[in-house]
């Protein structure tokens, strides 16, 4: 206990500057688990002096805080964003992972003279990309085309399959014929079950009258862990039952679903900067000298022969242009997800285990160094990159459940073309209106008359029928202004308009159901 006040009070401190440390990564374009990296080096052995070298601990919390990053990811992923992207997301999270697992192992056999099963796992631990690396790098290109929902599927699906291989080729026990039909079955299942869940939580949140609002994130959360634990008890894979779960619950018709999402958005932020501090904590700067060279050339394997070599044969059966093949294969940017896989045979006492954590270790580094300074500019230089960032308004929903009604909340961003539209242009559906302004700190009930400034603060009162048409209608005058309508914007997601006009390959005019 006299050591509380300490630790309580260290913990604080670390958070507070990464979290403070997130503005400078966006400003210079980096992620940054570079900073939590280093803030945990610095805390290490060679630093302030802790030594830490649990490496069962490690893995045990690492994964715990997957599973938080992948509930994070599926609640904040909106399905008319990755729709039209699913064959190549679930692609690049199978085919892609297994052919960048065989050149990987090949080309480090060939190389460095590792034991075919040790290179086979070298390149299982290097092929899972990472969600928190990517977005935190392209949060300002705007991409265009589907490019945001094929990184985002990958990034939240190939977890699973990659955790899987990592585990058969850590085991000492020889490899069946069974394995591949087994982790198989573990995919399906864990889909299966994690989709199942996410279903009969969102019924049950909806069917709910929590007596506080703070208790739906807490329950909605609660789901997604849930689905962790279920499958890993049926032997199914519980990552990906957890992402599944959050991608239908974070799709569906839930109160207060935007503060759910904001809440778990919080803890993914937290779990993200505890597991990189974590991991520099772990890893021991003495030993990464001796690692600075098969890293390198695992590296220059993985950047420009793997990586690309797997994108091409995802993308084989898409009809993906080769620009964009090309900017993905520079966008598999990986971060803790391999040095989390890379402890797993380290605990199990697998020979050369030391030596891969610490080359993962180098090579997360020099990667993110690599291609999180070059991705801005290879996407302007390949014309992928839009002039501005894109961004959806947030609508949150509070349930009016005898009134069979409910309250839409938003405030107008900066920018918005809602900015100076009348109220009475607003059009919004029959069984919606606007009830109340918040400007400046100051409530008023707006008339037909009133104009909508930026910063506003509105609240739109709606019956259950006509609550997605008015929340469309808010989207689409928020980004078309008072001429929306006669635009062609109709409402939804920026690539969901794109179906809608043909430009992903569908007839003018086809709507998604």
């Amino acid at each position: 206990m006299d050591d509380l006040p300490l630790l309580l009070g260290v913990g604080a401190g670390v958070v507070l500057v990464s979290v403070l440390a997130v503005r400078l990564s966006t400003r210079v374009g980096l992620p940054s688990l570079l900073i939590y990296l280093a803030i945990g080096v610095a805390l290490g052995e060679s630093g302030l002096g802790i030594r830490f070298d649990d490496a069962g601990l490690t893995q045990a919390l690492g994964v715990a805080a997957l599973v938080l990053i992948l509930a994070d990811g599926g609640l904040s992923t909106r399905w008319t964003t990755v729709r039209p992207a699913l064959g190549l997301g679930v692609a690049l999270s199978t085919i892609a992972v297994a052919v960048s697992i065989g050149v990987t192992g090949l080309a480090l056999w060939a190389l460095l003279g590792l034991d075919l099963r040790i290179a086979f796992l070298w390149g299982a631990v290097l092929s899972s990309t990472d969600a928190a690396a990517v977005f935190s790098v392209l949060r300002n290109l705007g991409l265009k085309g589907r490019l945001v929902g094929a990184l985002e599927l990958e990034s939240g699906l190939n977890d699973a399959p990659v955790f899987l291989a990592v585990v058969l080729l850590s085991s000492t026990a020889a490899l069946s014929w069974t394995d591949p039909l087994l982790v198989v079955y573990e995919l399906v299942a864990g889909g299966l079950l994690g989709g199942a869940l996410g279903r009969l939580g969102a019924l049950g949140l909806r069917r709910a009258a929590l007596p506080a609002t703070g208790l739906y994130p807490l329950a909605t959360l609660s789901v997604c862990i849930l689905a962790f634990a279920s499958a890993q008890l049926l032997h199914a894979s519980g990552l990906l039952a957890t992402y599944v779960a959050a991608l239908v619950l974070g799709n569906s018709t839930l109160p207060h679903r935007e503060g759910s999402r904001s809440f778990a958005e919080g803890l993914g932020w937290l779990a993200q900067i505890g597991l990189f501090v974590l991991l520099g904590l772990f890893v021991s700067p003495d030993r990464l000298g001796a690692a600075l060279v098969p890293a390198l050339i695992a590296g220059a394997v993985l950047l420009f022969a793997a990586r690309p070599l797997s994108v091409v044969a995802a993308a084989a059966f898409a009809r993906v242009p080769w620009r964009e093949q090309a900017f993905l294969s520079w966008a598999g940017l990986r971060g803790a997800v391999p040095i989390v896989l890379a402890l797993i045979p380290l605990t199990e006492g697998l020979p050369g285990a030391q030596a891969l954590v610490d080359a993962v270790f180098v090579l997360v580094v020099v990667l993110v160094l690599v291609q999180g300074t070059t991705l801005p500019l290879v996407a302007r230089a390949l014309g992928l990159a839009g002039d501005s960032k894109v961004e959806e308004i947030e609508v949150d929903a509070a349930p009016l459940d005898t009134l069979r009604a409910d309250l839409l909340q938003m405030t107008v961003p900066e920018g918005s073309k809602m900015h100076g539209v009348y109220v009475r242009e607003l059009r919004l559906p029959e069984g919606s209106g606007l009830s109340l302004v918040v400007r400046d700190g100051a409530s008023f009930t707006p008339q037909d008359a009133s104009r909508i400034q930026e910063g506003d603060q509105l609240l739109v009162v709606t019956t259950e029928t006509a609550r997605a048409a008015a929340e469309e209608r808010l989207r689409s005058v928020d980004r078309s202004g008072r001429l929306a309508r006669w635009r062609g914007d109709t409402g939804g997601s920026p690539s969901l308009r794109r179906r809608r006009d043909g430009e992903d390959g569908t007839a003018p005019g086809t709507m998604e159901r």
